[in-house]
């Protein structure tokens, strides 16, 4: 997979900004699991795709190690004021769909990772802990369950992390060998 073909594949899949960056400067932060930790989104320890099912921190930064770059990837919604629950919902659900389309247009046997934005929504009810994952091959660990902030990885793509008034942007990313 070239830079370049990413950038058309993002384009493609119909995210509104994307970027490149180096995977070698991404830094796995224990704080940042700690947030996940205190409940803050009520996913901790409920389901594959948080931790502790997603496994631990070095668990992440081994299978990020695999690869070389990363393509980040964004979706902005437009609100129309800051309450605009709504528009953020359809904005993160449209983000998960395009990096579903994006994985599709990947070509065959490229080996890559995907970084989601929050916890995985396939399922209604997930089946952590008692059973393995319907799904493991479409469910995507969020960025922040790897430990990354997700503004320094937007600084390393050289892409804004926010993009103004009444605008709401979810930040995805794939990493390539």
């Amino acid at each position: 997979m070239t830079k370049e073909l990413a950038i058309q594949l993002a384009d493609e899949a119909g995210f509104s900004q994307n970027g490149i960056f180096p995977t070698e400067k991404l830094r796995f932060l224990p704080e940042v699991r700690d947030m996940c930790a205190a409940g803050k989104c009520q996913k901790y320890d409920k389901c594959w795709s948080c931790p502790p099912g997603c496994g631990t921190l070095d668990d992440s930064r081994e299978k990020a190690s695999q690869f070389s770059w990363g393509i980040l990837l964004q979706m902005t919604g437009e609100m129309e004021d800051d309450f605009d629950v709504e528009t953020m919902m359809e904005t993160e659900v449209q983000l998960k769909a395009n990096l579903s389309k994006f994985l599709d247009l990947v070509p065959e046997g490229e080996k890559c990772l995907a970084m989601s934005a929050g916890a995985c929504s396939i399922c209604k009810e997930c089946t952590y802990p008692d059973t393995p994952c319907r799904f493991p091959e479409k469910m995507h660990t969020s960025m922040e369950a790897y430990g990354l902030v997700v503004s320094e990885v937007c600084q390393l793509a050289d892409t804004p992390y926010y993009y103004g008034p009444c605008t709401m942007t979810y930040t995805c990313c794939v990493l390539f060998e």
